[in-house]
């Protein structure tokens, strides 16, 4: 049976807090087919959390995600499967993320179809990759241009977002009972059948829930319900749940939260309309992912556009789970797991550093792909995530040849060859990673690890007369005392004792140039000489990935001279 729900308009002035979304939960639940099942919870792909972060669980071990997210139009069809999921494959990815709009699977109300979803599973098992889907529901980079026609075309029954002059954006409000109940429903169907096509296979390993919410425009939504909860006096609940966590919050909620306020203004000043609509987004999806988490609990998460730089909110959608305002979407949506970055600006390393907050592991859904190839480093060395994931994966071509194949490939190739050694090493402290780039303002950076320095500065190269240097990024993970692999390209690193453990001389005991073949390290060649500056350092190809084993050594300091 396909339950198709009626309209039921409801008056603006009634049941906007929690006690209504509860309400839409149970009664999306109660007309959804009685198998509902939950699969046992330890056979489910799971993240264990820690005080730094966390770890993805899958089959009870810890599992490194080197993902790759699809273009917008890639899974629309299930042929499409058919030639993009083996070329992934052959580029180190283990892991797709895969939009499935609601226009996909449900394009009739009440009718739902999984036959392009379906396929995309059964070709990524026959592959060997898992999947992430990506519910592009209510809202897709702010819009809501992925919803079904059935949806579109009624604005009486599901209302638009108001701009600041009375016009209806092409976006769905926060505020339109029907939309809640409908995306509600949508959801939790499409997270029991995932349970029952994939339940002890777990191919599908998490779930993103919405993506890139946010309104754009001046201000807010400016529709008479909006209005009515803007001009009326914060929820209790959200203002004590604040309250109760002010030593958690980021330094531009802090700068805005004034606790003796009533309404949104006197509460958040400049960032009243922000954090408004942050908290309806944030109740929204909670609603959505509790409602899919009952039909099965996988990880859900949702990510974040975020700001250009001098970028406004509205500019960028507002009401995004940014960073500067995470304490709201904590307060709201205990559904989801995590909170992530979709970084396609070159700060790379603050924005991720932003969302590496107690309790939220980092997972990069999306990111640049033109600068994926070292940033990956800085994500699984220096943030501890346990994935990363550069949009628009399929449009690279995997080769056999080194010096045809994507940088990307090359990367996702030697963390390939490392993962089993990251995972642990992660958990352990044992990892460190940076990101130099040719323009980068500090041409030196330096990490510590196991007792020594390791100071990093971009490799040169010599096309012609010019003198230039490549993007440059490593991991290094100390693999045993004194011992360490380091993984990258495009740096010189210098070795050096940390005067902060002990006052002992470091130096370079041996450098091995490393293959990776049936799960074995085997020594291509041992640098020395030239090739390691005379014992001083190890310079990394400035366009070719490769890893090394390196040993170090502490001496006590020479002495000279007395009284």
């Amino acid at each position: 049976m396909n339950p198709k729900i009626t309209n039921n308009p409801r008056h603006p002035e009634r049941g906007e807090g929690p006690l209504y979304f509860a309400l839409v939960v149970a009664v999306v639940c109660s007309l959804l087919p009685a198998a509902l099942t939950p699969a046992r919870a330890a056979d489910i792909p799971h993240i264990a959390k820690t005080a730094d972060g966390g770890q993805f669980i899958l089959d009870g071990k810890p599992y490194l995600i080197l993902g790759g997210e699809l273009g917008n139009s890639s899974a629309g069809v299930a042929a499409q499967a058919d030639t993009i999921l083996p070329k992934l494959a052959k580029l180190h990815v283990n892991t797709v993320l895969m939009p499935v709009a609601w226009e996909q699977i449900e394009p009739t109300e009440g009718q739902f179809d999984f036959t392009i979803l379906d396929h995309w599973i059964d070709v990524a098992r026959a592959e060997h990759l898992h999947i992430v889907p990506l519910w592009f529901g209510s809202w897709k980079n702010a819009f809501s241009n992925y919803t079904p026609a059935w949806v579109k075309q009624d604005t009486t029954r599901f209302p638009r977002a108001i701009s600041a002059d009375g016009a209806e954006l092409e976006i769905l409000s926060t505020l339109g009972p029907e939309t809640l109940k409908s995306d509600t429903r949508a959801f939790t169907r499409l997270m029991q059948h995932i349970q029952d096509k994939d339940a002890g296979q777990n191919t599908v390993l998490m779930v993103q829930v919405e993506n890139e919410v946010g309104y754009l425009g001046r201000g807010r939504d400016r529709s008479a319900a909006a209005n009515k909860l803007f001009a009326a006096p914060v929820p209790t609940s959200l203002m004590t749940n604040l309250k109760e966590h002010r030593d958690t919050f980021s330094p531009e909620l802090a700068a805005h939260f004034n606790p003796r306020g009533a309404t949104w203004k006197e509460v958040f000043g400049d960032a009243a309309d922000e954090v408004f609509m942050a908290w309806n987004y944030a109740r929204f999806i909670q609603t959505v992912a509790a409602a899919g988490k009952q039909a099965y609990a996988l990880p859900m998460y949702v990510n974040c556009q975020l700001p250009a730089p001098s970028e406004r909110a509205g500019e960028y959608p507002s009401g995004a789970p940014h960073p500067y305002y995470l304490a709201v979407y904590r307060a709201l949506a205990p559904a989801l797991d995590l909170y992530s970055p979709d970084i396609y600006w070159p700060n790379f390393e603050y924005w991720v550093q932003r969302y590496k907050t107690p309790g939220n592991p980092i997972f990069v859904p999306e990111a640049r792909i033109e600068a994926g190839p070292v940033n990956a480093f800085y994500a699984y060395g220096e943030a501890k995530a346990f994935g990363f994931s550069p949009f628009g994966i399929d449009s690279l071509e995997p080769s056999t040849d080194p010096k045809t194949q994507p940088a990307m490939q090359q990367t996702f190739e030697a963390l390939d060859n490392l993962a089993d050694m990251i995972v642990p090493a992660q958990a352990a402290g044992k990892t460190r990673g940076l990101v130099l780039h040719a323009d980068s303002p500090r041409p030196t950076q330096t990490v510590a690890l196991g007792g020594y320095l390791f100071e990093a500065t971009l490799s040169r190269s010599w096309p012609a007369k010019t003198l230039i240097a490549d993007d440059g990024a490593m991991i290094v993970i100390e693999s045993a005392p004194n011992e360490f692999y380091i993984s990258g390209r495009g740096l010189t690193v210098s070795f050096f004792r940390d005067p902060d453990v002990d006052e002992k001389t470091g130096g370079i005991a041996s450098i091995e140039e490393l293959t990776h073949a049936d799960g074995k390290w085997t020594t291509q060649r041992r640098l020395n000489g030239d090739q390691t500056n005379q014992g001083r350092s190890l310079s990394l190809a400035p366009k070719d990935v490769h890893t090394y084993r390196v040993k170090l050594y502490a001496t006590d300091s020479a002495r000279h001279g007395g009284q």
